[in-house]
């Protein structure tokens, strides 16, 4: 039985956690918050920012993108805190964001609103270029979520929740995507947040089965976390980073107003074997 720890508790819908130099950083998307917590527990709030979803991600120099899906912005944030506009995405909507090491920003989108009850429609990936422009790079998904980049920016892999699978693109020298293919088939899995480790790996957090998964190229289940609640996303990271760090809680469903609990949301550390590798 894996040792699952509490970091940080009492937050509501809880999501992307991103280690950054000696800190954690994640989303509360009930409260509107960017939180940074460290190794004690102890938190403060980066950013502010009124957006459902709230997803973040770190371009190579340092400074923290911020989806603003309500107004269709992706945003940054300056070194003394203010957020300005990193690039318009032209419409709302949209949900998780990595960086590559060369500065390109990737953002998914559904094609419908869920939270609303629309009707399905499949999502796409959009290419932010350092000069601020943006382009769909790849459609024709069911329901994109969780991204990851491998080492050496060679591979972007999109978990799709409704698909129940991961799908990987080659990341060309210009941030274009081509080769695409099923990574894994998750069979009843259902991807959220993802992350890779060093031995090309992914885990990702699955929130109706209630755990997160290391999984290898091909769907191979090589480890479960079960949770008591919810995994929305994980992230490895901490000293070493072979620390799996899970942002969770109790899921009421996607139209109710209030999609989790209130005051459920927590902040989850397991110990792994493999540490973390590529982006986030």
């Amino acid at each position: 039985m894996d040792e699952v720890r509490t970091l940080l508790d009492g937050r509501g819908l809880v999501e992307s956690p991103r280690w950054h130099g000696d800190r954690l950083y994640f989303s509360d998307w009930s409260a509107g918050e960017v939180v940074a917590v460290g190794l004690d527990g102890a938190s403060e709030v980066v950013a502010r920012v009124e957006s459902l979803p709230l997803c973040t991600a770190w371009l190579p120099d340092g400074r923290m993108v911020i989806v603003s899906s309500a107004d269709g912005r992706l945003l940054r944030r300056e070194p003394d805190g203010a957020l300005v506009t990193h690039a318009d995405l032209g419409r709302p909507g949209w949900n998780d964001v990595v960086a590559d090491g060369r500065g390109n920003v990737y953002v998914n989108r559904p094609g419908f609103d869920p939270m609303a009850g629309e009707e399905f429609a499949p999502g796409a990936v959009a290419l932010v270029r350092p000069d601020g422009s943006v382009r769909e790079v790849a459609g024709d998904i069911a329901f994109p979520n969780g991204m990851a980049v491998t080492p050496g920016d060679s591979t972007l892999i999109v978990a799709d929740s409704y698909g129940g699978g991961l799908t990987a693109f080659d990341i060309g020298a210009d941030g274009e995507l081509s080769r695409r293919r099923t990574w894994a088939d998750l069979g009843d899995g259902v991807p959220d947040g993802i992350c890779v480790d060093a031995e090309n790996a992914v885990w990702y957090a699955d929130v109706p089965n209630q755990r997160c998964v290391r999984v290898a190229e091909g769907g191979e289940v090589l480890r479960v976390v079960d949770l008591d609640r919810g995994g929305f996303a994980c992230v490895l990271g901490g000293p070493g980073g072979a620390t799996l760090f899970v942002t969770a809680a109790e899921w009421r469903g996607m139209t109710e107003a209030e999609p989790v609990t209130p005051g459920s949301g927590r902040v989850l550390t397991v110990e792994v074997d493999v540490p973390g590798a590529g982006r986030p």
